[in-house]
C-alpha cells in the first residue's frame, strides 16, 4: 500500500464497522439523550445529579467511539479477493493462513489480516504486529525471527495457504 494512512480491511469487517456506527448514532445516542432529558426534568441542580453526570459520561464515551469508527472507516480500504491472490505463489501476504512452529512447540496456524480485522484469540494477527511483519513475504521453509522481551524468538514456516 503506497499510502501509509490506508488500512486494509475485509469487506465483512468494514460492513460490521458501518453497522456499529449506525447503531451508535441512531440508537445509543438517542437512548442517552432520553436519559439526559429525564434527568433535566427531575429538576434541581444538574451538577449534583448522579444520573445526569453518568449520562453525560456515557454520551462522551459513545461520541468517542463514533469518532474512532469514523476515522477507521475514512482510512480503510476494502481488500478484494483478487488482491489477496496476487503475488508470488506460496508467499505469505495479507489474508494468508500460515502454519508455523517454534522449536519444541506444537504447530500454530495464524491468519494474517489488516489491523482492523485482527483478533489474536481467534488466530487472526495483524500484518503490522511484530509476528505479522516478520512473516510477510516469507515462504514455506523460511524462518521468521521476532524480538521479544526475553530475546529472539524463531518460527519455521511449515505451510502457507
Amino acid at each position: 500500500m503506497s499510502n501509509d494512512n490506508v488500512i486494509p480491511i475485509s469487506q465483512k469487517r468494514y460492513k460490521k464497522l458501518e453497522n456499529d456506527l449506525e447503531y451508535l448514532k441512531n440508537v445509543r445516542l438517542s437512548e442517552v439523550a432520553e436519559r439526559l432529558r429525564a434527568a433535566r426534568e427531575e429538576g434541581g441542580d444538574l451538577s449534583e445529579s448522579a444520573e445526569y453526570a453518568d449520562a453525560k459520561n456515557e454520551e462522551a464515551f459513545i461520541q468517542g467511539k463514533i469518532n474512532q469508527i469514523e476515522m477507521q472507516l475514512s482510512q480503510a480500504r476494502v481488500v478484494d479477493d483478487e488482491e489477496t491472490e496476487s503475488g508470488t505463489p506460496g508467499e505469505i501476504r495479507l489474508y494468508s493462513a500460515v502454519t508455523v512452529q517454534s522449536e519444541g512447540e506444537s504447530p500454530e496456524t495464524f491468519h494474517i489480516v489488516g489491523p482492523l480485522d485482527a483478533d489474536p484469540e481467534d488466530g487472526s494477527i495483524s500484518n503490522e504486529s511484530p509476528l505479522g511483519r516478520a512473516l510477510m513475504g516469507k515462504k514455506v521453509g523460511d524462518k521468521a525471527v521476532i524480538e521479544v522481551p526475553d530475546g529472539m524468538f524463531e518460527y519455521r514456516i511449515i505451510a502457507v495457504e
